[in-house]
């Protein structure tokens, strides 16, 4: 979860697993987060997140048992460098509202990687793959929202070393499983441009041809660039500009296809992350959307978000977030909401605000206005038919476990 931040099942697992599987150079990685909680209202906790927006503040605001499994394994290799490769991944999602099944409308498994890579000095160690991989994934933690993530199925040449510089070129069929219209996507990413003393800009580029069976479908395409300060206060700071237009609206993965080029979308992003000391770290994210498109259809998109963490002891954290989300659409009125966490903290993985494994206690309480419950979908945490009726606030209490490796 760029960096990756996610990944992990447990503890003991991959400790025992480690040594033999490196010796035959078998990988073991993985995510997980399980828990338990409820509306304080009364009935299974709901999630708050702002209707029309892509994400939400994470912290005491997960709904759902999710666990990535992943196994890469080095079939070959050879003294100059050549590495042949294979890799998958399977991952579990439930909701919290029925006992772990991973199957019917609230559960799910699927496989989002099955890949193979062959990594050669005829391509200046860069990797040619092909199959179905997260493929150059940046996200922002608190969120866990993946602003720039042209994943997919087919194929691709990766981190080819030309100069100074890595250049990548993949084209994939279709962004992941659940995507009911395939497009054809095309990109283009060239990154390690050093910029000033361990600051870096990476740049990208995404053209998606407009696919001959989707009745008023166009084509599209969008530009990323993103400047990364590392050594910034023990952590980074990164900085972000895109831009897309049709389906290149998605921004660095396919948008809607029957948008036309008069429906355009760009996006600025903060979101500096550090570990000051030992025991302070944490991470921020300030974003503006903007949308325009025909019809009254565009809209404007505003988020901040910030989360620290402190560290009293090596075995416990305090962590706190904070989030605001805000769309004000051409038609219609503007929807907010803000939301609220304290979460009490059994830090076993260590002090740091990305050391996992991690035991919360959590509060989260939320508010919002009425605009954002008439946009809300029946039955989810902001509507009238949801956890809290026609109130314009809620919370919610539970325990959650974090881990990756």
């Amino acid at each position: 979860m760029a960096i990756d931040y996610k990944t992990g099942l447990g503890v003991v697992l991959p400790l025992a697993l480690a040594l033999p599987l490196n010796a035959f150079g078998l990988e073991f990685k993985g995510y997980g987060r399980i828990g338990s909680g409820g509306a304080t209202s009364g009935g299974t906790q709901q999630c708050f997140q702002l209707p029309g927006a892509p994400m939400k503040y994470r912290l005491g605001n997960e709904c759902e048992t999710y666990w990535e499994l992943e196994l890469d394994q080095d079939l070959y290799r050879g003294d100059d460098g050549t590495v042949l490769r294979v890799g998958g991944m399977v991952s579990l999602y439930d909701s919290y509202n029925h006992f772990p099944t991973f199957t019917g409308d609230d559960g799910r498994v699927r496989l989002p990687q099955a890949w193979a890579g062959w990594q050669s000095p005829l391509f200046n160690g860069g990797t040619l793959w092909a199959g179905r991989r997260y493929y150059k994934r940046h996200d922002i933690h608190i969120g866990d929202f993946y602003y720039w993530n042209p994943s997919g199925e087919g194929v691709g040449i990766e981190d080819v070393r030309i100069g100074e510089h890595l250049y990548s070129y993949s084209i994939t069929r279709e962004d992941n499983t659940e995507q009911k219209d395939k497009a054809t996507r095309h990109d283009f990413n060239v990154g390690d441009f050093q910029v000033n003393t361990n600051g870096f800009i990476e740049l990208g580029a995404s053209y998606i041809q407009k696919p001959g069976q989707v009745e008023g479908s166009h084509s599209g395409w969008s530009l990323t660039a993103e400047h990364n300060q590392e050594k910034f206060f023990g952590g980074q700071n990164r900085f972000v500009v895109q831009y897309g237009e049709g389906p290149g609206i998605g921004l660095g993965q396919t948008g809607d296809l029957t948008a036309s080029s008069n429906t355009r979308t760009w996006r600025v992003i903060e979101s500096p992350r550090w570990q000051i000391t030992d025991n302070f770290g944490g991470q921020l994210m300030a974003l503006a959307q903007k949308t325009k498109a025909p019809n009254d259809q565009g809209l404007l998109w505003t988020s901040f978000g910030v989360r620290p963490s402190y560290a009293f002891t090596e075995q416990f954290k305090l962590l706190a977030e904070y989030g605001h989300d805000q769309i004000r659409p051409d038609a219609g009125g503007t929807r907010k909401l803000d939301k609220f966490t304290i979460a009490p903290t059994w830090a076993i993985g260590g002090k740091g605000f990305l050391s996992r494994p991690e035991v919360r206690l959590y509060y989260t309480y939320a508010k919002w206005n009425r605009a954002a419950q008439l946009a809300a979908d029946d039955g989810t945490a902001l509507s009238e038919t949801g956890a809290y009726g026609s109130a314009l606030h809620g919370s919610n209490v539970g325990v959650q476990l974090e881990t990756w490796w």
